[in-house]
């Protein structure tokens, strides 16, 4: 019994960092200050926004990366002991 109340809990947990870092990650902004600078001052804000979004796309990338292997190896120690 409180090993499936512990499973439980971890499931809720993952999932409301989950939540959590998912609702935050999307105010971000990415832009470094020269590129800000450079871009701002042209006028073109729709060309900004282009280049704030492929940032964000490059740096989410190996951070899914990370997670996927990540979990990998956790599956692959959890299947080894149970």
């Amino acid at each position: 019994m409180y090993i499936k109340t512990k499973n439980i809990k971890r499931k809720w947990s993952i999932y409301f960092c989950l939540l959590f870092f998912g609702l935050f990650s999307v105010s971000s902004n990415a832009q470094c200050a020269m590129c800000r600078a450079a871009l701002t001052s042209e006028g073109n804000t729709a060309k900004a926004e282009a280049i704030n979004d492929g940032i964000v796309y490059l740096m989410a990338i190996p951070y899914l990366l990370v997670g996927g292997i990540g979990y990998a190896v956790y599956r692959m120690r959890k299947n080894k002991v149970g």
